[in-house]
């Protein structure tokens, strides 16, 4: 199984939200794992948006990136800017990927609102994860 990292500040819903993602979606091809370079906490939001769509992300907890810098992955995949700028080195051939989403976590408003942004970035990561696994596949052969 190929092994991937997603990487964002507070590992409390964008790389939450991936880890969950693609292990529904692939999870007997990629071992899948998140971490954050702050990490804080689950946000609820995204606990529930991840629920909406049939995916059970509440026994994930935020992580270190400091707790994976020993292991090797095939793909890093960073989901913020500030994760980008700084990710470490991970030992042996990693894939550096990122991809720069909204931080849902910072909208403010009511819930209906913040749920809004939460599931429009679920949704962006899900699509961008399709495309991941569907060239994934592809270079498999």
């Amino acid at each position: 199984m190929k092994r991937v990292l997603f990487l964002c500040t507070g590992n409390s819903a964008r790389s939450q939200m991936a880890e969950g993602l693609l292990r529904h979606m692939a999870g007997d091809r990629f071992e899948v794992a998140s971490a954050g370079v702050s990490p804080t906490r689950l946000r609820p939001e995204a606990t529930e948006v991840m629920r909406e769509i049939g995916i059970d992300i509440s026994q994930q907890r935020s992580k270190a990136v400091d707790d994976f810098v020993d292991r090797e992955f095939d793909y890093v995949i960073t989901v913020c800017d500030n994760a980008n700028e700084q990710c470490p080195v991970f030992p042996g051939t990693t894939n550096r990927i990122h991809w720069s989403f909204d931080d849902p976590a910072a909208v403010e408003g009511d819930e209906l609102a913040r749920l809004a942004v939460f599931r429009s970035v679920r949704d962006e990561i899900l699509h961008r994860l399709q495309l991941f696994v569907a060239n994934d596949k592809r270079d498999d052969g």
